[in-house]
């Protein structure tokens, strides 16, 4: 992947933050020295600092999840994600923009209620054990985290074929019916409006 496209998901999201944000993650960014901390102003200066010392990169993108997570921006990681999908298998827009957002409804609501069981959720999505046990390491704290993660791989699996409806099939195969079904109502909500 060449680096425009992380250096502009990098712009997005230092575009995001608040100046309590950025302080928070200066404080957190402990292995820049604090005459370099005290002359950044920016998100973007700080992620520059962080690419040098290759802390992040194009296909590195754990340690900004973290941080991101811990100052509260959990709504940024969604910047992220649509890089990671843009990044993997071809161009950012293979997927139309309708069902992305029903992906988008789904994973919201999986990650609510799937809790424990995603593994057997992500066996019936076709993952197999080492991605699976991949994604329980790359998260092993955040079972949230464990289940955007698996439904990340998933869609890079099955690019332009992802389709919401093998969610649910694979809810219902892992009798997860009522999780199911909640993703139903919700994409019935956004068919409605």
């Amino acid at each position: 992947m060449e680096k425009s496209g992380f250096r502009a998901m990098l712009l997005a999201i230092s575009d995001k933050l608040t100046e309590d944000n950025l302080t928070s993650l200066k404080f957190l960014c402990t292995d820049i020295g604090k005459k370099r901390l005290e002359k950044i102003n920016k998100g973007i200066d700080l992620f520059e600092c962080m690419i040098e010392k290759t802390a992040i990169g194009p296909d590195n993108t754990a340690l900004l999840r973290e941080l991101l997570i811990q100052i509260g921006q959990r709504v940024l990681l969604e910047i992220i994600d649509d890089y990671e999908r843009g990044a993997t298998g071809g161009p950012a827009g293979v997927l139309d923009a309708k069902e992305r957002e029903k992906i988008n409804i789904a994973t919201e609501v999986i990650v609510e209620h799937s809790g424990r069981k995603w593994l057997q959720f992500g066996r019936k999505l076709g993952l197999n054990h080492t991605q699976l046990e991949g994604i329980q390491e790359k998260h092993s704290r955040d079972l949230e985290e464990q289940v955007r993660e698996l439904i990340r791989q998933w869609m890079k699996m099955k690019k332009e074929n992802t389709r919401v409806e093998d969610l649910i099939k694979a809810l219902r195969d892992c009798k997860q019916n009522l999780t199911a079904d909640l993703v139903e109502k919700n994409l019935k909500d956004l068919d409605a409006h």
